[in-house]
């Protein structure tokens, strides 16, 4: 679900960060519906227009380090 949005985000990530630096953008398919200062924003205008699930809201930032998590535990198996 939304790997279409996230696949066009990576595909276009310097284009869109030197557009969107800093907002939070909203992608649908493989178009930018809306770009907004907070997180809390894009969602609440944007689930009025679109079911939730169908939109991606992403932190326009350059780098990977914008989309991707590490995590570290102690845990050892």
């Amino acid at each position: 679900m939304l790997e279409k949005e996230f696949d066009y985000y990576k595909t276009h990530q310097d284009e869109l960060v030197a557009k969107f630096a800093g907002k939070y953008i909203v992608i649908v398919g493989e178009e930018v519906v809306g770009a907004y200062d907070a997180a809390i924003d894009a969602y609440t205008k944007t689930q009025k227009e679109h079911a939730l699930g169908t939109f991606l809201i992403q932190h326009c930032l350059p780098g990977v380090e914008n989309y991707t998590l590490t995590f570290h535990s102690r845990v050892s198996v």
